[in-house]
């Protein structure tokens, strides 16, 4: 089976072949046990060809870090956070500029405490950097007035008259 195997070639060739050595195909008790034997081998081997023929396949859904900071600041201009973040996520690596709009989507969706972890992040990368600095503290008050009562039903008010 070739090493770049889809999880589909794979099953179908695993299906195949425990028909060939299935145990059940023979009546001498030694080629039996020995058939027992490289039916176990067979397993572990389909388990390892299913895990390295998933993995290709998240690795084929990544972009270039710049192809996925394009397109999640279209979604974010579109307001369309949900779909920003995905297509960030789809970055094959990580700088402190995906850092930086990372926290800036986050922020976005109210999720204050990652927000604040990513713009960290990014201040960590380039300390003297002011904006950087000033979206990490701008999430870290937003973080601790989240938990205040008033802003809580001040936000909850938000998203039930938007959907409507």
């Amino acid at each position: 089976m070739a090493p770049n195997a889809d999880e589909q070639t794979v099953r179908s060739a695993y299906r195949q072949r425990v028909k060939e050595c299935h145990p059940d195909h023979f009546t001498d008790p030694e080629q039996q046990k020995k058939a027992q034997e490289e039916l176990v081998e067979l397993n572990l081997a389909y388990e390892e060809a299913l895990k390295t023929a998933s993995r290709q396949r998240v690795g084929f859904n990544q972009i270039s870090q710049e192809e996925a900071k394009h397109f999640a600041q279209r979604l974010i201009e579109q307001g369309n956070l949900e779909s920003a973040l995905r297509q960030l996520n789809r970055a094959s690596e990580r700088d402190h500029g995906w850092h930086y709009l990372h926290g800036v989507i986050l922020m976005g969706m109210r999720r204050y405490e990652e927000a604040h972890d990513s713009f960290r992040e990014a201040v960590k990368a380039v300390p003297d950097h002011r904006e950087y600095r000033a979206k990490a503290l701008e999430a870290a008050v937003a973080m601790k007035n989240s938990h205040r009562l008033d802003v809580k039903v001040q936000n909850w008010l938000k998203d039930t008259f938007r959907k409507k």
